[in-house]
């Protein structure tokens, strides 16, 4: 009986309301949790999070660097498949702050034009609320009831 064969990489669709921003292999990635940042490899296992404003870090196979900033959204991890659904995100190039700044201001725009979104949309984004609001429930109660 030959032994599992490991995954080496992962591969991850990084996609916003707008378009697919990023899909690609991957060795890791560092993601902006709510409740803290989150590193995942290959064979992680499974989980659903939601996602704070902040940067998304891939290293892919070549060691390259890949930097996403992202306003928000929601981060989905299978063993060999990380998908994130961002409400906005910038692809940027090494540290730039000024694509943070940018992927706030296009959450905000987005915001302000709720009315224009399908009910699709809105669904979506009342169903990422609705996560985000039972995480953080769910924590609250993990910690009221720590000795």
């Amino acid at each position: 009986m030959s032994a599992p064969i490991e995954a080496t990489t992962m591969q991850v669709n990084i996609v916003s309301l707008e378009s697919e921003i990023y899909s690609g292999e991957a060795l890791s990635v560092a993601a902006p949790a709510l409740l803290g940042e989150v590193g995942i490899h290959p064979r992680h296992a499974p989980m659903l999070t939601p996602l704070k404003e902040g940067e998304v870090r891939i290293l892919t196979p070549g060691n390259t660097l890949e930097l996403i900033y992202i306003s928000g959204g929601l981060l989905e991890v299978q063993p060999t498949l990380v998908t994130i659904l961002a409400d906005t995100a910038v692809r940027a190039k090494g540290s730039d702050h000024a694509a943070a700044v940018e992927a706030r201001r296009l959450t905000a725009e987005a915001m302000q034009h709720m009315d224009h979104l399908t009910t699709h949309d809105r669904a979506y984004a009342e169903l990422l609320l609705s996560i985000a609001d039972m995480m953080g429930e769910r924590e609250r109660l993990r910690k009221r009831h720590r000795w």
